[in-house]
């Protein structure tokens, strides 16, 4: 059996900022503890309404070297510094594993905790009884 010839294709794969975001932000998300990712005003309206971006509160920097700041939201109760660890390690993994993209430097910034909701909080209308 004769030895498969490499063939060379002319070009380039470029992998936009958009993307490895939502890599980033997926990772980010399946890490335990992570309530979710803070993404500004806007970004908070669309949570409160039940809509996810994955690309919010993910910031990548393309050039020499790929850096990724990820903004989270950790549950109340949880070891924030383990859970940011988690996250950095998670985003790493995923994102040079589907891009093969070596990642420079991940921060991830604990930009707010979310507490429990009590059953007063919950409801969003009072319910009324009729007789």
């Amino acid at each position: 059996m004769a030895p498969q010839e490499e063939t060379k294709v002319p070009g380039r794969v470029d992998i936009s900022p958009e993307v490895i975001q939502l890599i980033s932000g997926l990772a980010a998300t399946e890490v335990e503890g992570v309530a979710g990712l803070k993404g500004g005003v806007v970004g908070d309206l669309n949570q409160w309404l039940g809509r996810k971006n994955l690309r919010q509160g993910v910031k990548v920097e393309l050039g020499d070297k790929i850096e990724i700041d990820v903004a989270i939201i950790v549950h109340y109760g949880e070891q924030v510094v383990e859970v940011g660890q988690l996250v950095q390690s998670q985003v790493k993994e995923r994102v040079e594993e589907m891009t093969g993209l070596p990642i420079d430097r991940i921060v991830v910034r604990i930009a707010g905790l979310k507490f429990p909701q009590t059953e007063e909080t919950q409801e969003s209308t009072p319910v009324q009884r009729v007789r």
